[in-house]
């Protein structure tokens, strides 16, 4: 239980903590930034890390003229698309004997809830992940062990990794200095999630209505 608070607060409360890393380490804080971005998506065990609100307090950051909003953008999409490509590689050749370990930060619901996401809605996945949490951290890792092909994996991963990244930094660039975000980042943060799955329900729709799914396209080809 108190390590679920400690999530929850860093994940609410980003915007107290990043202010501090920028003092204490300076340009560093881009790696630190990466490397935790790297490990949400690349690594199964670190699903709990912050992402959507540490992509958009540091847009507001950015903002403030405290970091690079350039930098950002490049530097968080590379260590999204590597974290993905990382998941994927591990997923392919030890996802099995990783789910058999029964450790305890996999928990069955986040498996189901990707199973159910790959089974309706294919490659798209590895997109449509990116943007709810706990998912993105499991869809590479799922693919690999599908051993979806691994360039339509690939193109995927860079639109999602890229999407992702963009969309977050840059609404905390635009809005994450105003007076009533500020005072309400927490609740801020509640609606970006809730948005982002509202969209991505909205996708989701369309492409039912849209496309006919059939097996090649659940897993966009395997190897």
């Amino acid at each position: 239980m108190d390590q679920l608070s400690t999530i929850i607060d860093l994940t609410l409360n980003f915007d107290q903590y990043l202010p501090v890393l920028i003092a204490a380490y300076g340009f560093w804080t881009y790696a630190i930034l990466f490397l935790i971005i790297f490990l949400e998506t690349g690594i199964v065990v670190f699903p709990f890390l912050p992402g959507d609100s540490l992509l958009f307090v540091a847009g507001a950051l950015a903002g403030k003229g405290l970091l690079s909003v350039e930098i950002l953008l490049i530097t968080l999409s590379i260590a999204a698309i590597l974290g993905d490509t990382l998941n994927y590689w591990i997923g392919r050749y030890f996802g099995q004997k990783i789910l058999d370990m029964n450790l305890s930060v996999i928990r069955q619901e986040h498996i189901d809830k990707t199973h159910f996401f790959f089974e309706k809605y294919g490659g798209l996945t590895i997109v449509i992940a990116r943007f709810i949490p706990f998912v993105r951290t499991f869809a590479p890792f799922f693919a690999g062990i599908g051993r979806m092909n691994y360039p339509h994996f690939l193109a995927y991963n860079i639109i999602g990794g890229v999407g992702w990244v963009c969309s977050f930094v840059i609404a905390g660039y635009l809005f994450g200095n105003l007076p009533i975000v500020q005072d309400n980042f927490s609740l801020v943060i509640l609606l970006i999630i809730g948005i982002s799955l509202i969209g991505v329900g909205s996708i989701i729709l369309n492409m039912f209505r849209s496309f006919k799914i059939t097996d090649i396209f659940i897993w966009g080809k395997k190897d």
